[in-house]
């Protein structure tokens, strides 16, 4: 599938035109970017708060070593 050319862009573009008017295209084209800004807006806090999860969950080391385990000794519950 190739990128649309020139003409292709001129087509759909009349096509627009005469579907929405060139009266209310402004208006729709506002409405778009503000749809794209809040969508940004929302993944980027999405992937901020899939950050944070991550650095909230981290594992600290314990303050006293475990005690050794002997292999000989029958495990206590």
């Amino acid at each position: 599938m190739s990128l649309p050319g020139g003409w292709e862009l001129v087509l759909v573009v009349l096509v627009i035109m005469v579907l929405f008017g060139a009266k209310r295209l402004p208006d729709a084209s506002r409405s778009l970017g503000r749809s794209l800004r809040i969508f940004k807006a929302e993944t980027k806090g999405l992937r901020d708060d899939s950050d944070t999860t991550v650095t909230d969950t981290t594992v600290t080391a314990r303050q006293e070593p475990l005690p050794p385990v002997d292999p000989t000794q029958p495990r206590q519950p």
